[in-house]
């Protein structure tokens, strides 16, 4: 069994390998595989709402034992079509994986459509950086940090998206957030688990998923 997770960029693609390394393992011998992917060429987002849901099809077409996810960032809203919650990002991913489907296999089958899942960041990776307290404060060093974010911190908005807040707090200790370096050296010595209460909205539910998969066809729902 192949688990195949599309993310916008390497920085998405590299933080989550980080943090899930050690379940990612554990998954790995149990005998599912995991991988996180960047999507087709273009704009990143676009790509991961309207290339990856057809490339979705050709790989549930072509291999009975694999899944494929896609998890892009909620901001910014309206890009691809019109969304600005999770729902709505959800909902229009899935009308166009529907969509191609129908067109390579005709009628809907609906063991077909089980592999293919959608999950998002809310409302982008740097939730999760920000819900990495104490390591942030490390790569930060310092021992305390002025908390200018909401919690939980999945709660913020379109107006102020997480990486907005991350950027501001480096550039408050001056220095310079990288998001390909600095995501992942955060979220390597951060526990999934306690990242995934911290952002329950969005976050935890993907987790949730990878944690029930088993090697076989029948895919948690």
């Amino acid at each position: 069994m192949r688990i195949i997770v599309y993310v916008e960029g390497p920085s998405d693609k590299s933080a989550m390998q980080a943090l899930l390394s050690s379940l990612i393992e554990r998954k790995r011998q149990e005998g599912v595989s995991i991988k996180f992917c960047e999507p087709p060429k273009g704009d990143r987002k676009v790509s991961v709402l309207t290339k990856v849901p057809r490339e979705a099809v050709n790989v549930i077409l072509n291999d009975p034992h694999a899944s494929v996810v896609a998890m892009p960032d909620l901001y910014p809203k309206d890009k691809g079509f019109p969304h600005t919650t999770p729902e709505q990002l959800q909902k229009g991913i899935l009308e166009r994986f529907e969509a191609a489907l129908r067109a390579k296999a005709g009628d809907m089958d609906g063991r077909l459509k089980r592999r293919f899942h959608i999950f998002c960041f809310k409302y982008d990776l740097e939730a999760l950086v920000l819900a990495a307290e104490q390591q942030l404060k490390s790569r930060l060093r310092v021992q305390n940090l002025k908390i200018t974010w909401r919690k939980p911190v999945e709660d913020q908005d379109h107006d102020t998206p997480p990486k907005r807040v991350v950027e501001e707090l480096f550039q408050l200790h001056n220095d310079r957030y990288v998001d390909t370096t600095d995501a992942p050296l955060i979220l390597s010595d951060s526990d999934f688990d306690e990242i995934a209460e911290r952002c329950p909205q969005c976050f935890r539910p993907f987790v949730e998923f990878l944690k029930n998969v088993r090697p076989s066809c029948d895919l948690p729902p």
